[in-house]
């Protein structure tokens, strides 16, 4: 299975639906949005704890350690395990994804940005497997981070998961000191050279390249988690979403500050390997006009008003009156429950 998996590594909101759905309209690769099967399988007791795993995560950790100890190849045998577990999986995934009777698809690509965080460990699980580094600048990353999810809260954003520092750090990292096959390719440049851009991929991958995938709504993907609104508004890769950030901090300056704080916490070495050097970092917004700023016109649908009413319901929710009604409600489900 090792010789059949793509892992697409990025941040969220660095445009890796695009390029999953770009991949999965050629005719070698398959892909369903975000299986999140490496994160959670990384974070067992062998190799880290869980705060609030319904086990002692510190005894199961020790435990599963001591064996490991006793077995012939040790650290070896516990990633053959996890691999032989994963095979299983993927296998099962590749099987239904792939059009029944296609025997030209030789990849499946999993594209789950949380794989980012937990790539010492993918790498030991896979260290055979081809590996696609998507980056964008940081300012697009998290303005649109922060408008697809938070309703333009940048405050909430931030709050939720600081993205910029916890991602930045760790791919650069593998960038930086590569330990298995990978091709590093920015968003910037999948929509300004699509077709450079995918020669490059299916050159890596070594399969046919077929400029007409980046028609990529052509071929149709699982529903499941990923990108709910920017990918559905267009048939293949466009250049409008990639200044946008620039107008909306120059504007505001507390965006902006949110935004910078969180990179103040990289260093200058993940800045330049990310393709985005700390000198150059903010020239896009030097000659910007913040005049010019026009907030983004509001688009409804059922997920964005589902967002926004999250959003409502979970800001301050402990000191509000809806909140302590919702606790009383789970401790009364967790009697009922309880076995």
């Amino acid at each position: 299975m090792e010789q059949k998996l793509v892992f697409l590594i990025s941040t969220p909101r660095a445009g890796s639906t695009m390029l999953m759905r770009i991949l999965n309209a050629t005719s070698s690769i398959v892909s369903r949005p975000e299986p999140h099967l490496m994160p959670a399988l990384a974070h067992l007791g062998f190799w880290e704890t869980v705060e609030k795993a319904p086990f002692d995560q510190l005894q199961a950790q020790m435990a599963m350690r001591e064996l490991v100890k006793e077995f012939p190849n040790q650290d070896a045998d516990y990633y053959a395990a996890c691999r032989a577990y994963c095979d299983s999986l993927y296998g099962k995934m590749f099987d239904i994804t792939k059009p029944e009777g296609n025997t030209t698809i030789r990849y499946f690509l999993d594209k789950t940005p949380a794989n980012a965080l937990v790539l010492p460990f993918l790498t030991k699980v896979y260290p055979n497997a081809k590996y696609i580094f998507l980056t964008r600048h940081p300012g697009a990353i998290f303005a649109s981070y922060a408008n697809s999810f938070f309703d333009g809260d940048y405050k909430a954003a931030v709050d939720f998961n600081p993205i910029l520092s916890r991602y930045i750090p760790a791919m650069a990292e593998a960038l930086r000191n590569p330990s298995v096959p990978l091709i590093h390719v920015s968003y910037e440049q999948v929509v300004s050279n699509p077709e450079e851009t995918l020669k490059r991929l299916t050159d890596f991958l070594e399969v046919p390249f077929e400029p007409e995938a980046l028609d990529y709504k052509r071929s149709q993907v699982a529903d499941g988690l990923g990108d709910p609104l920017g990918v559905q508004k267009h048939d293949r890769p466009v250049t409008s979403s990639m200044d946008k950030w620039v107008l909306e901090l120059a504007a505001d300056k507390r965006k902006f500050e949110i935004v910078a704080k969180q990179l103040a916490a990289v260093t200058p070495e993940d800045l330049e390997q990310w393709g985005t050097p700390k000198d150059t970092l903010w020239t896009a917004m030097d000659e910007a006009d913040p005049k010019l700023y026009k907030a983004r016109k509001k688009e409804w649908s059922r997920y964005v008003l589902t967002r926004k009413l999250l959003i409502w319901l979970r800001r301050d929710i402990q000191n509000r009156p809806h909140g302590k009604i919702i606790q009383k409600i789970r401790f009364f489900c967790d009697v009922l429950l309880r076995g």
